[in-house]
């Protein structure tokens, strides 16, 4: 945690989060661009921010991108937000909500976040319904082959089937994506959702999500990517939050043996989203 305050102390730190909040997933040269910065100390400043987890990175084709990541502001949240008056953490509240809630330019959403477990244990966790279903409140249903149907056990006994819910990459301990749910009547049932606010958002393309698994010394990095989202998605405004709690009670079950407690049905997680 001493890596994210000596991050977040440096002025120019503060404008590369800036411009990575305005403008999300920007390569080197782009946050160089209206900078008065050198490229040299965007990449060290980058480093630093890469350090603390504040700034995670993707590679499309030859190009680095570089994503805001609020996975070290939910743990600093997490730790004093309960402790301290509120007026005295408005500040960190505000950047918080800023992280997680406020639509990007960039319509894909990236979280990363270090776990104490063992790659297959992590694999396990996004794998196994009876797993999955204790800190997410879903279950899964699939045999992880690229093609096959993945079902989703909601509350109320909904079962959400749909050929177009596939596996799309599965490979073992290292990364797992597929289609995103299936927006129906019956998930707004599950979630007591309103149906015309659900049939709505069911207009917007299907989006997908995968999981990159990579062993990190003794720990693991763990980055969901959250993409396909259509311009200006509603969708897309609706997800952040939703990802951050639910991964942050992955990487605590994990850690623990037990989740975070779980949010009623009809607030925003990654499921309602």
């Amino acid at each position: 945690m001493d890596e994210v305050f000596k991050a977040l102390a440096d002025g120019s730190r503060r404008r590369l989060l800036d411009s990575l909040n305005a403008r999300n997933g920007q390569s080197l040269r782009e946050l160089c661009t209206g900078l008065e910065m050198t490229r040299q100390s965007v990449s060290k400043h980058l480093a630093v921010l890469e350090a603390a987890n504040l700034v995670t990175t993707l590679w499309r084709g030859r190009e680095k991108l570089h994503y805001l990541n609020a996975e070290p502001i939910n743990a600093i949240a997490d730790r004093w937000i309960n402790q301290y008056d509120l007026g005295r953490v408005h500040a960190l509240a505000d950047l918080k909500r800023v992280l997680e809630q406020e639509p990007m330019s960039e319509p894909e959403f990236v979280y990363t976040t270090f776990i104490n477990a063992t790659p297959e244990r992590v694999w396990q966790a996004l794998t196994d319904p009876a797993f999955t279903s204790r800190y997410w409140g879903v279950s899964f249903e699939s045999d992880w082959q690229v093609g096959s149907e993945v079902v989703w056990g909601l509350p109320k006994g909904v079962r959400l089937v749909d050929p177009a819910q596939v596996v799309l990459e599965a490979e073992p301990y290292r990364r797992l994506a597929y289609t995103w749910h299936s927006l129906s009547p019956e998930f707004a049932k599950a979630y007591d959702m309103d149906p015309a606010e659900v049939a709505k958002l069911a207009e917007e393309p299907r989006t997908r999500v995968s999981f990159e698994i990579e062993p990190h010394g003794k720990v693991v990095r763990l980055t969901v990517v959250h993409g396909g989202f259509a311009s200006g998605s509603a969708l897309r405004d609706s997800i952040g939050g939703g990802w951050s709690e639910l991964l942050s009670s992955l990487k605590t079950l994990l850690e623990t043996g037990e989740p975070l407690p779980q949010a009623e049905p009809a607030e925003a997680s990654p499921a309602n989203g």
